[in-house]
């Protein structure tokens, strides 16, 4: 009997990451009201979270440990967010402090930079969206930490770059694989 072929999560795990980023850091840089928070808290549960974890899953059964890893903490990491929000409004928890929630950003940032020392041997495209992610959470870090909303608004632009080059990547990915050429580079 042949063995299944999976097709590539990498573009869902992407697509997960770089929508969900771009959509938060658009309401972090005051270009979508702060009213949009419960469309960012369902995209973060379901396509930030859900998919790329699962688009980890099939990264790890590839064997792409990189992926999996970051496919999998990236999509646990939006559900963990989401829960920060929404815990406090249903009675079930405290609100987090600004020190404290700059303080988790603050060892994602830490993760990220791991992470990015991983991307110097992939193609350029890695690196800017992991080096821009790594800026992104210590920034937004700093912002939380500090209070300074201007350092979180400047983060939300940087997301924003940062999520469009995740898009950009999962469109070269489907694209380069349905035309058998490369049509979008990824450096």
């Amino acid at each position: 009997m042949k063995p299944a072929v999976l097709g590539n999560p990498a573009p869902l795990g992407l697509m997960g990451f770089g929508m969900t980023t771009i959509l938060l850091c658009m309401k972090l840089a005051g270009l979508i009201p702060a009213e949009s928070l419960g469309m960012i808290v369902a995209m973060g549960i379901f396509y930030g979270g859900i998919a790329q974890v699962i688009a980890g899953w099939l990264e790890y059964h590839k064997g792409n440990t990189f992926a999996g890893t970051a496919f999998t903490s990236f999509g646990l990491f939006w559900i963990l967010f989401i829960a920060i929000q929404l815990l406090p409004t249903l009675g079930l928890a405290a609100a987090v402090d600004g020190k404290s929630m700059g303080a988790l950003i603050g060892v994602w940032g830490l993760f990220m930079a791991y992470m990015f020392i991983a991307t110097l041997n992939k193609p350029m495209i890695f690196r800017i969206i992991f080096g821009s992610a790594t800026v992104l959470f210590f920034v937004i870090a700093i912002g939380d930490y500090t209070g300074e909303a201007l350092i979180k608004t400047i983060g939300g632009y940087i997301g924003i770059f940062c999520g469009s080059c995740a898009f950009y990547l999962a469109m070269a990915d489907i694209l380069n694989e349905t035309f058998g050429r490369k049509v979008l580079p990824i450096g």
